[in-house]
């Protein structure tokens, strides 16, 4: 089973635009347009295919929202520090 992060490694892994609460990381980002929020939503549910680890993604209109928890350990992991990251990359390649 994966490990649980303490919440000061939490904390110290947490990258930049995210936030905590808890058990949960979150960001929220809002796009240029519909279709490319659309579009990011695509790339990232190729990752967390790739990865075995799905994100909560809320969609209104341009405005996204990812959240991020180890659901199968109840709680933070670094699978998703990890995944969080590769969000990062996909909206830095926009």
């Amino acid at each position: 089973m994966t490990e649980i992060l303490s919440d000061s490694e939490a904390d110290q892994r947490l990258g930049s635009g995210w936030t905590r609460s808890g058990a949960v990381i979150g960001r929220e980002v809002e796009l240029a347009s519909f279709p490319q929020a659309i579009e990011v939503v695509n790339r990232v549910a190729e990752l967390a295919e790739a990865a075995d680890h799905h994100p909560d993604i809320d969609i209104r209109w341009r405005t996204l929202t990812f959240r991020l928890t180890t659901h199968s350990a109840g709680g933070l992991t670094a699978k998703d520090f990890d995944l969080a990251a590769q969000i990062d990359s996909v909206l830095a390649d926009l």
